[in-house]
């Protein structure tokens, strides 16, 4: 851009010449050539030069203020182009080119968290899944070198770790479905007491061999939803997952069913051992979980996906060593 100045500054130099020597021609034609006298023309030459000068100084000026920030931004998408997306150009310069700045600056930002967010999904996921890959190599390795029998105690956690990845593979989709807004719902109406008692109903085997009781309180008055049920469940039963896991022996889980002004809530209450004050605001987000905990961390926020492409809400209450409840809101069916 400093060339382009420089070469505009010298065709004004050679113009200003140029029109200098015409108009000294012009007054010698008419009026004679005693009449532009030499002196009189060097003088003409030298106020003509001084103006031009001035003027092109002023140009410079004014150009520079304009293509100092182009600059900037020239150089800015030039790094965003080879992956730096903490690029920022300064908002300065005329209102337009400001406005131009500031459009630049938030787009990199965005940018900047959204690689960020995708670095340390891919780190999680890989975390995900060293644990079950791990343990399927370990068993069939010690039982192909003759270490462990092949019968069906050692082939178990292989098993249990297969189905953990299938588990994690199916989680992933799902996320990926709801944050491109391309989760399918097949809708239907349903009665909400009676997939809560789907639900119940197949967790009573993993809630006896945890040593934990389940009893549901369903209001007979709620209306049907218009939901996905085998959405709705796989929601539920996220939820009530994660109630057995943190509940301890002898502890208690409570699904209701009730009116919740104009909508339809189903209510989530356990007796376990609550959720950390600083997890709690992040528990919708993927892969937080607490210490100690054998989940992926995903269930809660693909709960939270799925009950949201419901046009419903979810909220969280927990205490530590007293207990977590979780709230859940859906629109009654039209």
């Amino acid at each position: 851009m400093g060339c382009v100045i420089l070469g505009v500054i010298a065709l004004v130099a050679v113009a200003g010449a140029l029109v200098t020597a015409l108009v000294g021609a012009l007054l010698s034609w008419v009026l004679g050539p005693t009449a532009f006298r030499p002196g009189a023309a060097g003088a003409a030459l030298v106020t003509t030069a001084l103006v031009l000068v001035l003027f092109a100084v002023v140009a410079q000026r004014g150009i520079r203020r304009f293509s100092q920030p182009m600059d900037n931004l020239i150089d800015a998408a030039s790094r965003i182009e080879k992956g730096d997306y903490s690029a920022q150009v300064p908002e300065s310069g005329p209102p337009e080119l400001t406005s131009v700045a500031r459009a630049f600056n938030a787009m990199s930002t965005r940018l900047k968290a959204s690689d960020e967010q995708r670095r340390s999904f891919l780190a999680d996921v890989a975390h995900e899944l060293r644990t079950p890959l791990s343990v399927i190599r370990g068993q069939a390795e010690a039982i192909a070198d003759g270490v462990y029998p092949g019968d069906a105690d050692h082939v178990m956690p292989i098993l249990d770790a297969t189905r953990a990845l299938e588990v994690l593979v199916e989680d992933l989709r799902t996320l990926v479905l709801t944050e491109a807004g391309s989760l399918v719902l097949n809708r239907e109406h349903v009665e909400p007491g009676a997939l809560v008692q789907d639900v119940l109903a197949s967790f009573e085997t993993q809630s006896e061999a945890f040593g934990v009781s389940m009893a549901s309180a369903i209001d007979s008055t709620v209306p049907m939803v218009d939901v996905d049920p085998a959405r709705l469940r796989s929601a539920l039963a996220n939820v009530v997952s994660n109630a057995i896991r943190h509940t301890p022996a002898g502890g208690s889980i409570r699904l209701e069913v009730h009116n919740t002004g104009e909508q339809v809530g189903i209510t989530v209450q356990d007796t376990g051992e609550g959720i950390a004050p600083d997890i709690l605001p992040r528990v919708f987000q993927r892969f937080v979980k607490g210490p100690g905990s054998t989940g992926s961390g995903l269930g809660l926020a693909i709960t939270h996906d799925i009950i949201t492409a419901h046009g419903g809400t979810i909220d969280i209450q927990s205490t530590v060593g007293s207990g977590t409840a979780v709230h859940i809101t859906l629109p009654p069916a039209i």
